[in-house]
């Protein structure tokens, strides 16, 4: 590892466990399968993504055992402080993300990209879907990303598939409103709880992160094609079954 990177590695780290803190006020995070992110080898990690704060949620708590360079929408990587950021870290620029269907120059650069990662042992982290959920289950529907890279990375990687359960109903959900979250909206609302809250009494939501190795059975989906392997995806994701809204209140002085 460079000596940039190494600075970049050690910024994220301290990152991840300040954003830790900060989550627990609100979340009551619990973790199963971290034995798998120990793994010495590549890693390439698909998770569903039921609400916009999953993703920081996510890779926060990858940092505490290892790391990983997500795959980010051009609508969060142009921010300009972070920029800076997920340029020096190796994150994937993507766009087009909410699509149906991607152009295949765009596919093919995403693919190059990946792989560029995960030939370094770098781990990845890439949303199947592509977009929010826009109910209490997951959709891959003809989403191509995934499919391709499974189908054609290289035979060391580790697929590691992640289902949130918990954050369906919450502010950076769809659940209300049908439509995907302000984030610079909801993180101003988000600082306003913890203060009225007097930052110790913030109603707690508890959120699970399953972490399950899929690799054997995501590489033979692939290759019986994309449709196949966006079912097998849907089915891991929704195991439990639809997941109902769970509206958690905001200010702890109230019933309800």
């Amino acid at each position: 590892m460079t000596k940039r990177g190494s600075y970049i590695f050690l910024f994220s780290k301290i990152l991840a466990f300040k954003l830790r803190l900060l989550l627990r006020l609100r979340y009551r995070i619990i973790l199963k399968g971290t034995e798998i992110i120990s793994a010495d080898r590549p890693v390439l990690y698909l998770p569903n993504h039921p609400a916009m704060i999953d993703p920081v949620m996510l890779l926060s708590q990858i940092f505490r055992f290892s790391s990983a360079i997500p795959v980010i929408s051009e609508h969060y990587y142009d921010i300009p402080l972070a920029k800076w950021y997920f340029r020096r870290m190796g994150a994937v620029r993507v766009s087009d993300l909410e699509k149906g269907s991607r152009d295949t120059g765009v596919l093919q650069s995403i693919t190059r990209a990946v792989y560029k990662g995960l030939r370094r042992h770098t781990n990845i982290l890439i949303y199947p879907g592509g977009q929010l959920a826009g109910q209490g289950y997951e959709k891959i529907l003809n989403k191509k990303s995934a499919c391709h890279i499974v189908r054609t990375m290289p035979g060391d990687v580790q697929i590691v598939g992640v289902r949130f359960t918990g954050l369906w109903g919450s502010m950076w959900s769809k659940a209300k409103t049908g439509k995907s979250p302000d984030f610079f909206l909801q993180l101003i609302k988000g600082f306003f709880y913890v203060l009225a809250n007097l930052v110790f009494f913030v109603p707690k939501r508890t959120v699970n992160i399953e972490f399950e190795d899929i690799t054997t059975m995501a590489k033979e989906a692939a290759l019986l094609g994309q449709k196949p392997f966006n079912t097998f995806l849907e089915e891991f994701y929704n195991r439990h079954g639809e997941e109902p809204a769970r509206y958690i209140k905001h200010f702890f002085y109230r019933r309800s």
